[in-house]
């Protein structure tokens, strides 16, 4: 286990992103289609194919999964994720046709100091290509990919991931792009508010404070007063190698939602769009309420788990006036 994504077998993860953009992208790659399906709990999501991914239509798998910066413009990564995989004919088909099926979710990031000029076509297409060709078992963690150029209300956010086994062997984890109006530390602090669910160190082993505050637990948003709901994300990709139905997928997705909760404060405003795809390979069967219940579960520890790594890994963007990250402000701090 390597603590990422890619500990279910058959997923890979590929990053792309420009340093003077402060931006990019990243594709989660499934080498066979994996049944899946969404939960959106945020107030301004920003999303492609999400209503494919009801229970109620007709696609049950999906190809690949494109998680990008950029606002609205970074929805065409996910366009850049399908060229690839259309070259090498994987894709849902009808006929003689081959059409890849790649969801898609963005994140703004275009405040954050780096040069968004880029004329009359954004670069999230050649960027999504880019990921989707980088993809592999490894992958790294921070200020990459989807992550590159995100923030949260006090510190520099980032890409995380974090893996765990249920007691049955089923294997789950999770991929977080954290850009949340809210913070991810408690207070002013460098506690996380996962610090419960932390596994090996994994983000510092800073624990919890010995008694919460009155200030520890005053509202921190990305913006102050001046906030809107064009501005915040997280995006969550959850995958397991359980064989799941896509109602089952939907559901495991809707459970996975806690782990935000656990790692973000405050979470699920009308100035996020908190996104949470869930996906399943289909690999070990297991008890459909009894068996699912656990999974979700330990699915919400790994989603909270990823946040918070995502936000410990990051690093400071090198413009004016940028967030610090939290190694910078108390990585040095024991």
């Amino acid at each position: 286990m390597k603590n990422l994504l890619t500990d279910i077998a058959g997923v890979s993860v590929g990053h792309a992103d420009d340093p003077q953009l402060a931006s990019g992208v990243t594709a989660i790659i499934f080498d066979k289609p994996a049944v899946a399906s969404i939960d959106v709990r945020g107030g301004g999501p920003g999303t492609r194919e999400d209503a494919l991914l009801e229970p109620q239509n007709v696609v049950e798998a999906i190809d690949g999964i494109a998680l990008s910066g950029g606002s609205a413009h970074g929805l065409d990564a996910a366009g850049g994720v399908q060229a690839w995989l259309a070259e090498r004919g994987r894709g849902f088909r009808i006929r003689d046709a081959v059409i890849p099926i790649v969801p898609g979710a963005i994140c703004f990031d275009l405040s954050n100091g780096g040069n968004k000029a880029w004329g009359r076509f954004p670069p999230y297409r050649d960027l999504g290509y880019a990921a989707a060709n980088a993809a592999g078992a490894d992958f790294r963690l921070g200020s990459v990919g989807a992550g590159m150029g995100a923030t949260t209300a006090t510190l520099k956010g980032g890409l995380g991931s974090a893996s765990a086994a249920t007691g049955d062997g089923v294997i789950v984890a999770a991929l977080a792009v954290v850009n949340a109006i809210g913070s991810v530390t408690i207070g002013d602090g460098r506690w996380f508010w996962a610090a419960p669910f932390e596994v090996d160190g994994e983000f510092g082993r800073r624990g919890l404070p010995q008694s919460f505050t009155p200030d520890m637990l005053r509202m921190r948003v990305k913006g102050g007063s001046e906030a809107t709901p064009a501005e915040n994300t997280t995006l969550v990709a959850v995958v397991t190698d359980a064989q799941l139905t896509k109602p089952q997928a939907r559901r495991l997705a809707m459970i996975a939602q806690t782990g935000m909760a656990r790692a973000i404060y405050p979470v699920h405003s009308p100035l996020d769009g908190d996104v949470v795809f869930a996906a399943a390979t289909g690999a070990k069967p297991i008890d459909p309420l009894f068996g699912l219940t656990g999974l979700g579960m330990v699915a919400a520890n790994v989603v909270a788990r990823a946040i918070a790594r995502g936000v410990y890994e990051a690093t400071t963007l090198p413009f004016p006036g940028a967030l610090p990250s939290w190694k910078d402000r108390f990585g040095q701090d024991v």
